[in-house]
């Protein structure tokens, strides 16, 4: 049964270092014996191209099915070479320089099925060689130096197995009808022929025996074009799938009269192929003409340098081919683009179903080429740098045109407009698939204002130059869009949410920097972001393509974060979305440790990634150290430190927006007095009177009497301990109970800081013990462990020893009269005024001894509303120790 793909048989000539690329085999397993390479598990050998003269054969293992000597320089194929190779099946020896092989040389080689010498130096046909290959399949020896094609009928009448057979050479000057008889009995697959450029004799039934589906012709009848006829009417009333005939005319061009084709209406071919060779106007319209009868689908025009006859008659329209109809007509590598219109018509395109015109290079197309082609569906002229002003005349009706157009491909051209190419095809009606890649597309400038048939489906315009703008000027109704490597830097999403219809996207090899936001479209099925300059994706990437199933974009920058690792395994643990070059193409790039790391590999913490996580363990580590925090605050007093401190600098700010802060410091008192109200007694009876009427005496601040009426509590106390040379303490187990008492310790700290605590006496009036102090008297537990303090005596005779030494603590009074005026002058409770003395509480409010002196109790008849505030203030914040102040 006939094949319907064509195996060139030598026809076409390959450069030897391409054939050598082509044919270097992918091992399974590397042994290296010698100059071949085994692989294959010992089953196939490469020895190609290594320049042997003989063939390695003590290195070839007896398990070889498959040899490749190709491109060496081997001169003989003795007996003993594959002797040791019975289950060699393919041997290929081509392009060696093989002259000589023996007999019996394949004779340990029965179950060989392929044979290759083509392209040696063999003077004869090897036949006594061949006798032994009796399941030989494919014959491949032309191209040798043997001058008749005479095939032994000893031999090759019992090759019934035959397949492929070619045959012949440069020096075979022609064919007798005997050469072949030994084949009349073979149905072949596939035969070819070559004989010299300058063929002698053709004896007419030499090819009739010949039983066939692919038949080639490598001869050239420049000077006997009679031997044509002969050769058609051997291969008339026979079907064919193939035919070719390469260098028909080599050297001139045919100038008879004679319809040398008219053979061919008695052929039964489907596909015909003139390579190469000499054709002028006269020879295609003779071939076309006998072509038009004929049952011929596919037609192919290759390498051929076309020439006008110098005799060429045109006849009108009766001499014009308009009937040819063709399934495909391709037209490849012409050098001359008239042959396009080689009887100045188009006509001989109107049947043809696919035209492919390739490397043509025409430059123009006039308007009626495409009236002439009405029953088109598919038009290829791509790679003939082509031109918008060549491609789409402005002075053509396009009206009409190409009614039956499907698919445009243009290809590998030099077109700048998709304007242009849009008013091309605005009246191509049936147009679907649109092929503009490897052009110069793309200019925002030349892309506007396109209309399109609204029945376009699928654009392939990859390798452009497209801007973003440009986007807007292509189809809206694409099922299937192919952008990639346009240098896309960033995508037109305007464009995209107009093509409702779109399913499938290429835009891999851009420089795509991110994947927009809020892409949506409902019919993305496949997408491909494959080699672009975005790093960053998540899952958020593609939440709105609910469609898309397949997904290309390995080959990026990819900056390896959680939002990356979470996308792709979201992506492959549901399975909807198939990543279709994963994992080799998905490297890191980004952070500098991770460079090139495969994202495979990639796992960061899964504290790191679980963002509730991460705030579970911010908010409860947060929690712990505010507890923490507040537990050492708590053990460490902090809050009645800072309440202290916040005390101090609102007195001080209050002293300075007084002006207080802009006076020299004076000393006011020899001493401050700090003790407990329950101590107030031991303070009037004893200390008071003791101090204060010694000679000279010495001015002393109680709270009682001293304190400014009207002023904040806070104020008074740091006011006059900074107006006070010394404090003196008297420590009790009540004062250690006593907020105030810890209040006017703390500032007397505060005030000794960058001096010495000598101006701080501690009078002890009852043993206590320091460790039991609790924590915020810190300093008082190292002040009584570190200074040396007095201690009342309970015993009389001692005491007069403890006045003694506190008299000694506090100094000779040196406070002369005039500083205690003005000392005095600042406190209404001291110079000028009687002092207040409390008297014991009745009915939990303090009562108020009245002064003797009626007009001083005149001055204070009428109280301000801010020292009743005050004197409430003081009942609550100094507990049982409440400043009295006088009233009337």
């Amino acid at each position: 049964m006939c094949m319907h793909t064509m195996i060139l048989l030598g026809f076409v000539w390959f450069s030897p270092p391409l054939l050598v690329a082509l044919a270097s085999p992918t091992p399974a397993s590397n042994d290296e014996r010698g100059p071949c390479q085994i692989y294959n598990s010992g089953r196939s050998a490469n020895c190609l191209g290594q320049q042997l003269d003989h063939v390695p054969w003590k290195h070839l293992p007896s398990t070889l099915e498959s040899i490749d000597l190709s491109y060496n320089e081997i001169h003989a194929i003795r007996v003993n070479y594959f002797s040791r190779l019975p289950h060699l099946r393919v041997l290929k020896l081509q392009f060696n320089n093989i002259s000589v092989i023996e007999d019996r040389a394949f004779h340990n080689n029965p179950l060989l099925e392929h044979l290759n010498i083509f392209n040696n130096s063999l003077e004869e046909i090897p036949a006594n060689a061949l006798q032994d290959l009796f399941n030989l399949r494919e014959l491949l020896m032309s191209n040798n130096l043997y001058t008749q094609a005479t095939l032994s009928a000893d031999v090759f009448s019992r090759l019934t197995h035959l397949e492929v057979l070619s045959m012949g050479g440069p020096l075979v000057k022609g064919i007798r009808k005997g050469d072949f008889q030994a084949l009349r009995n073979i149905r072949l697959q596939e035969f070819a022929i070559k004989t010299s450029s300058n063929i002698s004799y053709y004896e007419l039934g030499s090819l009739k025996v010949i039983q066939t589906c692919r038949m080639g012709f490598d001869m050239a009848i420049d000077q006997k074009p009679n031997f044509l006829p002969l050769i058609l009417r051997d291969l008339a009333n026979k079907t064919f799938s193939h035919i070719q005939f390469r260098n028909l005319f080599e050297f001139m061009y045919y100038m008879g009269d004679e319809d040398i084709f008219r053979g061919l209406q008695d052929i039964k071919v489907d596909s015909l192929i003139f390579h190469r060779g000499k054709f002028n106007e006269n020879l295609m319209r003779m071939a076309l003409f006998n072509l038009q009868v004929t049952p011929l689908k596919h037609l192919t025009l290759q390498y051929i340098d076309f020439a006008r006859s110098p005799n060429f008659m045109d006849n009108g329209l009766g001499s014009s081919i308009k009937d040819l109809a063709l399934s495909r007509l391709n037209l490849w590598h012409i050098s001359n683009p008239d042959i396009l219109r080689f009887d100045w018509r188009f006509t001989w395109f109107n049947k043809v179903r696919l035209l492919s015109i390739q490397n043509v290079n025409f430059n123009s197309v006039p308007c009626d080429a495409w009236l002439n082609m009405e029953d088109m569906e598919v038009l290829d002229i791509s790679n003939n740098r082509l031109q918008d002003n060549i491609l789409f005349n402005q002075r053509c009706n396009y009206r009409g045109t190409m009614p039956a157009l499907r698919s445009f491909n243009v290809s590998n051209n030099q077109l700048t407009s998709l304007q242009d190419f849009a008013s091309l095809t605005r009246e191509f009606k049936q147009l679907k698939v649109m092929d503009v890649s490897h052009n110069m597309l793309g200019s925002a400038e030349k892309s506007c204002n396109c209309n399109w048939m609204q029945n376009i489906t699928k654009v392939i315009a990859h390798h452009n130059r497209f801007e973003s703008g440009a986007l807007q000027c292509l189809p809206t109704t694409v099922q299937f869009l192919d952008l990639s490597y346009c240098d896309l830097d960033q995508l037109d999403m305007a464009y995209f949410q107009q093509t409702i219809s779109l399913k499938e996207l290429l835009l891999n090899g851009n420089k795509i920097k991110f994947i927009p936001s809020g892409w949506r479209s409902h019919s993305l099925q496949s997408l491909a972001l494959d080699g672009n300059s975005f790093g960053l994706i998540s899952m958020g990437s593609f939440q709105d393509l609910p469609q898309l199933s397949r997904l290309t974009a390995g080959n990026n920058p990819f900056h390896c974060t959680c939002d990356l690792h979470a996308f792709i395994q979201d992506t492959i643990s549901k399975g909807k979305v198939n990543i279709t070059d994963w994992p080799e193409n998905y490297k890191c790039y980004h952070p500098e440790p991770l460079l090139n790391t495969v994202v495979a590999n990639f796992f960061p913490g899964h504290v790191a990634c679980d963002i509730r996580l991460v705030i579970i363990i911010c908010v409860a580590t947060t929690a712990a150290v505010v507890l923490v925090l507040m537990l050492i605050c708590y053990i460490f007093n902090v809050p009645w430190y800072t309440k202290a401190t916040y005390q101090i600098l609102r007195a001080k700010y209050r002293a300075h927006q007084e002006g207080a802060s802009g006076k020299s410091q004076v000393y006011v008192y020899h001493a401050f007095i700090s003790y407990s109200h329950p101590d107030a007694d031991w303070v009037r009876d004893k200390l008071l009177p003791c101090l204060e009427n010694s000679k000279p005496p010495y001015r002393l601040c109680i709270h009682e009497r001293d304190f400014m009426p009207g002023k904040w509590i806070i104020d008074n106390i740091i006011e006059n301990i900074e107006r006070s040379e010394k404090v003196i303490f008297v420590l009790s187990h009540h004062f250690v109970n006593s907020d105030w008492c810890n209040y006017e310790l703390y500032f007397a700290q505060q005030r000794a800081i960058g001096k010495t605590f000598s101006d701080v006496i501690l009078v002890v009036k009852e043993p206590i013990d320091p460790e039991s102090l609790p924590s915020k008297y810190c300093k008082l537990k190292k002040m009584l462990n570190t200074k040396t303090y007095l201690e009342w005596p309970q015993q009389a005779k001692q005491q007069t020893f403890f006045w003694a030494q506190l008299r000694s603590c506090l100094g000779k009074p040196t406070v002369t009269r005039e500083q205690a005026l003005s000392g005095r002058s600042s406190s209404v409770s001291s110079v000028g005024a009687v002092p207040v003395i409390e008297l014991p509480l009745e009915d939990g409010k303090p009562a108020i001894a009245k002064p003797n002196l009626d007009k001083e109790a005149e001055l204070h008849k009428v109280v301000p509303q801010e020292i009743e505030n005050l004197s409430v203030r003081s009942a609550e914040f100094y507990g049982q120790r409440p400043i009295p102040v006088a009233v009337a």
